[in-house]
């Protein structure tokens, strides 16, 4: 469980494929108090710390993973927001996220709005019922309100700090992000669909 609340922009250090794809991240956590077994939030996909080492650590993602996100098109050198699992007691700051990536969505437009940027995007139309104005998403592991709602296209603002604590300063026109529609919002849509039944 995480909030979308991103604590680190890592690096992907190396990729081997075998069976599985294993990817290498720098950090700056303190990787001595990350035990193997732990889950952390690589751009909004929980993944599973295989082994690590000072200012590393290592995932293995399945080919279901990489179906389904953004992971697939990583390289070395690439950005990730990261996130380490919620602690009891821990500050909600976000809202809750699982980590697991329901689909990804398009950048279709971005502009200055003040001091921050909106960005535009389109999803694929099957999730598009579960996303609504001032809802939440996480938008590759940020927790992010939504601004407006168009068909299968919502818009959302960056603020400054977002924009340097995160990958989304550089996100650009064309890009793909991995998106989680928020959980309460995936059961209204069932319960709605059971009474409709």
């Amino acid at each position: 469980m995480f909030t979308g609340i991103v604590t680190d922009v890592g690096r992907v250090r190396a990729i081997s494929r075998q069976g599985d794809t294993r990817l290498e991240i720098e950090t700056a956590y303190d990787t001595a108090g990350v035990e193997i077994g732990a889950s952390i939030c690589c751009s909004g996909a929980c993944l599973t710390v295989v082994d690590k080492g000072p200012g590393w650590f290592a995932v293995d993602a399945s080919a279901e993973t990489l179906s389904r996100t953004n992971l697939g098109a990583w390289t070395e050198g690439s950005a990730v927001n990261l996130e380490r699992a919620l602690k009891v007691g821990d500050e909600l700051g976000g809202h809750i996220v699982t980590g697991h990536v329901d689909c990804m969505a398009e950048v279709l437009e971005q502009h200055a709005e003040g001091d921050s940027i909106r960005i535009r995007f389109r999803l694929p139309h099957d999730y598009a019922r579960y996303v609504a104005s001032k809802g939440s998403l996480a938008i590759d592991g940020v927790s992010l309100t939504v601004n407006e709602v168009d068909g299968d296209c919502f818009g959302v603002n960056i603020i400054p700090h977002t924009q340097a604590q995160t990958t989304f300063g550089a996100l650009r026109v064309g890009a793909r992000v991995n998106v989680e529609v928020d959980v309460l919002a995936r059961y209204v849509a069932r319960l709605t669909e059971r009474e409709q039944a």
